[in-house]
């Protein structure tokens, strides 16, 4: 039978981490505490999407007290390199700019100063020039001719174009009896964890070496990547893990780039330096989800058996190509063909760069853009035929008895019995019931729908398959790269309790709990007895590239290496006892803190004496055990093999099935969808620890609500980044989030230690689509893109209601679509003086310069021609600006165009406005006026919301004082609307 312990797999335990982190005792990276002397840094960002870097003026910062220093990346080209990708490309992604700046956000200088507050008072001072260039945002715009170049020495902005065929597409395509395809823009989302980046970095110029305390979480390949933007060895860097992270949702890999930018200003300044990252910094120049356009069409049958597929894919990485992408495009490739017996694939990946923050991982990545079309297009192939989606996806579900189960384009699914999950989640999630709530809700005349999704969720990711980017011919030459490392070390201390580390770091997920579960059962020890350390120091802890915690990988890969050593180690322990108490190692038990005879229980000892016979008695320990101390395990998946000449992908280990399906509600009226009810059905594998695993999906769904109805990261044509809060990239809260009902059943995976597969991602994966179907369902819908706000379904509800114009009526005009901030306006007010002194007091410039709010001077160039220099603060950034002013089309004293342009801390702008100057017939004059401005840059991403107030103050202002200087009072009262014309002009927002 051999040595037993006990079950790992238990009842729901009281989570160890909670005490600490619900009553303020996490040990965060700010909370931590730093060397005397260490300085702390505030980066300046470009406003910019595009744009030549002229010069850097520091003076004013240096000359601040306490400023130490002011750092370009000029001063950094000696000691920093470029973060290479995953790809051969000829771009130089440095992590901050040197001559040209590609996004809004892009780090541009550093400044080092004693404390925090003076560094971000020397941020302000510093004086940057900059020459704008044409901006591309849209992907497959920035593949046009003429567009925009971001990196000339790459030729294009096309990064990647790779072609891919399994099967026979074009026979399956030819012989199919119907085709369809759906076009998908999925936009860009990010998780949005309550802790933003942390850094604290030090250089040892005596071992020319870094020590690096980042919330980085992995994977650690990137610290490869790290050391050599650092231009150091590997071993060189040594980067620290804090014990607690406030949340990641893969984002936190995005941290790499400024660790490396951290460490280099601790070089150059000598001293550690501290930095860390605001809520404005994390949402303009962390990273975000790929945005991605797919085309999939399908080839299917009368009876919608789908027998082919063909994926054209565009991802968009934003302005550079950084490590790991594009991980994103590439991590879902063994999966292309979903739950789904689809044996023909022809797929094109294209990765393009625009004016955007580049990209990386973001919870589910890869899955919501690809199950997005594919659920969608077995929805569409439903109403094509008339048939029920449900039943569609039933037919098209692998078999049971197929699995382990090898796809088209190369994945081995391990486990799953997908019909028997469907048919439990329609029985136990009262389906029939939500079909007669619909008949019902229809007779009333409200808009309800049903979705549907079906979705396989992988887990513990093959590092080789980005190299799927590559040709054969190209993967050949570099080697092949494949599998899953995972580690983890059991140590026993000289009193018999028991430490774990493993090389996996938490953002909250329960490891501590989990693993100390599962040492304790197979040691037969109390859980209390077990410490578990998830902070990571690369110089002293075991770790391989794939170490982290990301993809889905702790329940599968990390809590099942950690089971390997603590049995690799009970096994050892046997023998000590075994030798003790003559009896053999393999009649043992442990359990009840004990080692005991599994026949004769009072043969037995402390498992505390066992456990410490090494430390205290090693002449006790036989010859052929070896010391019984500590256990490190290495393991990694024989199943996850390299890609191969074909190009078959084993992109990941375990896949988990996940089947949704929802009810919701339009209101007709405002637009705002209802969740009615939401059922979600999970196989992953064996549930170590229930309460966690639900805390996982509802985590999952809720990051899902707010992906499918809220989020959006928006740009304006230009590549001004417009969702620069939380007030414009809206988060769903607690009211928004509907109940769930949540239900399971068990396939334990052959591939894993413990027979379990992740659940951390397949709500981010399968809940956006859902949605969309059942949105779809209501508003009898062929297409549907996401974010679904209020004001997009109010407009598809009104397009669906409202009848076409009579002949010759023209329709009204289009809502302005997403990333539009034009600011346009018109209005008018009235002042106690006649055109012409109102006329003299507007070319005055001392008499501007005292009415313009802000306003430090304005200086006359000519009669039509001036300069002004204004500070203006919005919302909760404020900056100063520089102005250049034009008057044409001069009908004095009854009007003039004015056209300007303005640069500064906020971003830049420009714009025209006419303002007209007419007798009220009482001595006083109208002032009318019309404009049109754009405006980019840091005062953009704050939003349309806090920019039209701050407009509605300044304008009022300004025509208060003029109205004052021009001799009399503003008839118009209370601040009203105006002054668009003097800030519109200049490209301040109105």
């Amino acid at each position: 039978m051999g040595i037993q312990g006990e079950r790992f797999i238990r009842p729901s335990a009281e989570r160890v981490e909670d005490a600490a982190l619900l009553s303020g005792g996490g040990r965060y990276i700010d909370d931590l505490g730093v060397r005397p002397g260490t300085l702390h840094a505030a980066i300046v960002r470009s406003p910019h999407a595009h744009a030549d870097l002229l010069s850097v003026d520091k003076a004013a910062a240096l000359s601040l007290p306490g400023v130490a220093a002011v750092i370009t990346g000029a001063d950094l080209v000696g000691v920093t390199a470029g973060l290479v990708p995953a790809l051969r490309v000829s771009v130089d992604a440095r992590a901050i700019a040197v001559d040209r700046v590609r996004y809004v956000g892009e780090p541009v200088a550093i400044v080092v100063a004693a404390d925090r507050y003076r560094a971000e008072d020397g941020a302000d001072l510093v004086n940057v020039r900059y020459r704008s260039r044409p901006a591309v945002v849209d992907p497959e715009a920035a593949l046009g001719e003429g567009a925009p170049v971001l990196h000339e020495d790459a030729g294009s902005n096309l990064m990647s174009d790779r072609r891919f065929r399994y099967g026979d597409p074009d026979a399956a395509f030819a012989a199919a009896a119907h085709s369809l395809a759906v076009t998908v823009r999925y936009p860009r989302n990010t998780g949005s964890p309550m802790e933003c980046y942390g850094v604290v970095a030090e250089y040892d110029p005596h071992e020319d070496a870094y020590d690096v305390l980042a919330n980085f979480q992995g994977p650690f390949s990137i610290h490869a990547v790290m050391a050599r933007a650092l231009k150091v060895p590997g071993n060189r860097l040594r980067l620290r893990t804090p014990p607690d992270s406030g949340g990641s949702f893969g984002v936190k890999q995005g941290v790499a780039p400024y660790a490396v930018l951290i460490g280099a200003a601790a070089r150059i300044v000598g001293r550690p330096v501290k930095w860390v990252e605001d809520r404005l910094e994390h949402l303009a120049g962390s990273v975000s989800a790929t945005n991605r356009v797919t085309t999939l069409t399908a080839a299917f049958d009368g009876e919608g058996r789908v027998t082919a597929l063909d994926w054209d894919q565009l991802e968009d990485c934003g302005a550079y190509l950084r490590a790991p992408e594009p991980a994103t495009l590439y991590r879902m490739h063994g999966n292309m063909t979903g739950a789904y017996a689809i044996p023909h694939v022809r797929i094109r990946n294209r990765v393009v760069l625009t004016n955007k923050l580049p990209t990386g991982l973001v919870r589910g990545f890869g899955g919501p853009q690809v199950y997005y079309p594919l659920e969608r297009l077995m929805q569409r192939i439903a109403r094509h035929l008339g048939l029920d989606p449900l039943e569609v996806i039933r037919r098209n579900l692998i078999p049971a008895d197929a699995f382990p189960y090898r796809t088209a384009t190369g994945a081995l699914y391990d486990s799953g019995d997908y019909q028997r999950a469907l048919d439990d989640a329609a029985r136990h999630g009262g389906l029939a019931d939500l079909l007669d709530r619909r008949d019902a809700a229809r007779a009333a005349g409200r808009l309800y729908g049903i979705g549907f999704t079906a979705a396989v969720e992988p887990s513990v990711s093959n590092m080789g398959y980005i190299t799927a980017v590559l040709t054969p011919a190209e993967r050949a030459k570099a080697g092949p790269k494949n599998g899953a490392q995972s580690t983890a070390t059991v140590t026993l201390d000289p009193v018999g309790t028991v430490t774990v580390q493993v090389a996996s770091v938490p953002q909250g997920q329960g490891h501590r709990t989990v693993l100390a579960g599962i040492v304790a059962d197979v040691l037969g020890i109390p859980a209390a007895q077990v410490r578990v350390t998830t902070d990571l120091d690369t110089a002293k802890d075991a770790w391989s590239i794939a170490s982290g915690n990301y993809s889905s990988r702790f329940a599968a890969a990390v809590a099942g290496v950690a089971h390997l050593a603590a049995t690799r180690l009970r096994d050892k322990l046997a023998r000590i006892a075994g030798a003790q108490l003559n009896i053999r190692a393999e009649d043992l038990v442990f359990g009840g803190g004990r080692v005991s005879s599994r026949t004769n229980p009072d043969a037995s000892l402390p498992f505390a004496r066992v456990a410490a016979t090494s430390h205290w008695s090693p002449g006790l320990v036989p010859d052929d055990v070896g010391a019984a101390i500590r256990e490190t395990a290495f393991w990694t998946p024989p199943e996850l093999t390299a890609p191969d000449a074909e190009d078959h992908v084993a992109s990941s280990l375990c896949h988990g099935f996940i089947f949704d399906f929802c009810g919701v509600e339009v209101d007709r009226a405002t637009g705002k969808l209802r969740i009615d009810r939401y059922v979600t059905m999970h196989d992953c594998g064996v549930i170590l620890h229930p309460g966690m695993v639900e805390g996982q999906v509802r985590g999952g769904f809720v990051q899902a609500l707010g992906a499918a109805v809220y989020e959006e990261l928006v740009y304006g044509e230009d590549g001004a980044f417009l969702s620069g809060t939380l007030a414009d990239y809206l988060l769903p809260t607690a009211t928004e989030v509907p109940d769930l009902r949540i239900l399971h059943v068990e396939s334990p995976s052959p591939f894993t230690p413990l027979g379990a597969k992740g659940v951390g991602e397949g709500n981010c994966m399968s809940t956006p689509v859902c949605l969309a179907n059942a949105v779809a369902d209501a508003l009898d819908l062929d297409n549907v893109d996401l974010p679904l706000t209020p004001a997009k379904l109010r407009a598809l509800v009104a397009e669906a209601d409202e009848p076409p114009p009579p002949a010759g009526h023209r329709s009204a005009a289009p809502a302005a679509k997403a990333g539009d901030r034009t600011l346009r306006g018109a209005g008018a007010t009235v002042v106690t003086a006649s055109p012409e002194a109102v006329w003299a007091l507007l070319l005055d410039p001392d008499v501007l310069a005292s009415v313009i709010p802000g306003a430090h001077g304005v200086n006359k160039l000519s009669d039509t021609h001036f300069t002004a220099d204004v500070t203006l603060g919005v919302g909760p950034v404020k900056g100063r600006y520089a102005a250049d002013i034009t008057l044409s089309d001069l009908d004095p004293p009854r009007g003039a165009t004015l056209t300007g342009t303005v640069s500064g801390g906020l971003g830049d702008g420009g714009g025209t406005g006419r303002v007209t100057l007419e007798p009220d017939g009482t001595g006083g004059t109208r002032i009318g006026y019309t404009y049109e401005a754009a405006v980019g840059g840091k005062v953009a991403a704050v939003g349309g919301r806090l920019l039209d107030g701050a407009a509605r103050v300044v304008i009022g202002g300004f025509f208060a004082a003029l109205a004052r200087r021009a001799g009399g009072a503003d008839r118009t009262g209370p601040l009203r609307r105006l002054l668009a014309p003097l800030l519109a002009l200049m490209g301040i927002k109105s």
